[in-house]
């Protein structure tokens, strides 16, 4: 399996916010999700009328085909969850896919480990797994390897450039040395 999150990974949302990286497009969305947000950060300011900004994202129309063609069972994990399916795959000409969805209240591991680690591999059950996400650390991978019984890849995408074809590569290879 391969667990992709959206924000880093798919949209390089720490790239300069002026310059779109070359070979994305930028895409405006108002999901459920973000529009709640958005409500309440606005309410919390004191301007509960005032519209909610929707979402900007860049998407590389390239890496939808890219991931397809990878040797994985591809599966959302990122805070889109289910939304992923409905505003992101469409853009990326993927198909539905399943989702982790997240712990509530969500779990908050000691040791500099990520919120989202114990969910991923509660959902893995044991199972391999490569995890793209621009936030895992060795704290990650060392939790990971202390709790799943089967083999993981948790790669770290710089969330300045978004997948770029040495991960593409990287995952290709550690898919290809599981035989």
């Amino acid at each position: 399996m391969l667990l992709v999150d959206v924000d880093g990974p798919l949209n390089p949302c720490a790239a300069k916010p002026y310059r779109r990286p070359e070979g994305y497009e930028t895409h405006r969305m108002m999901t459920p999700r973000w529009e709640a947000a958005e409500r309440r950060r606005l309410a919390a300011w004191g301007l509960p009328h005032k519209p909610p900004k929707p979402l900007r994202l860049w998407l590389n129309p390239a890496h939808g085909p890219a991931l397809a063609a990878l040797p994985f069972d591809l599966v959302w994990a990122t805070t889109w969850q289910e939304e992923a399916n409905g505003f992101i795959a469409p853009l990326l000409g993927l198909p539905e896919l399943p989702y982790i969805a997240w712990s509530e209240p969500r779990i908050e591991p000691e040791g500099g480990v990520f919120w989202k680690t114990p969910d991923v591999v509660a959902w893995a059950r044991g199972r391999p797994f490569a995890w793209v996400d621009d936030l895992v650390t060795d704290a990650d991978r060392a939790w990971v390897g202390a709790r799943h019984s089967g083999p993981a890849l948790l790669h770290r995408v710089d969330p300045k450039a978004g997948l770029t074809v040495a991960d593409f590569e990287r995952l290709a290879d550690w898919a290809d040395g599981l035989g």
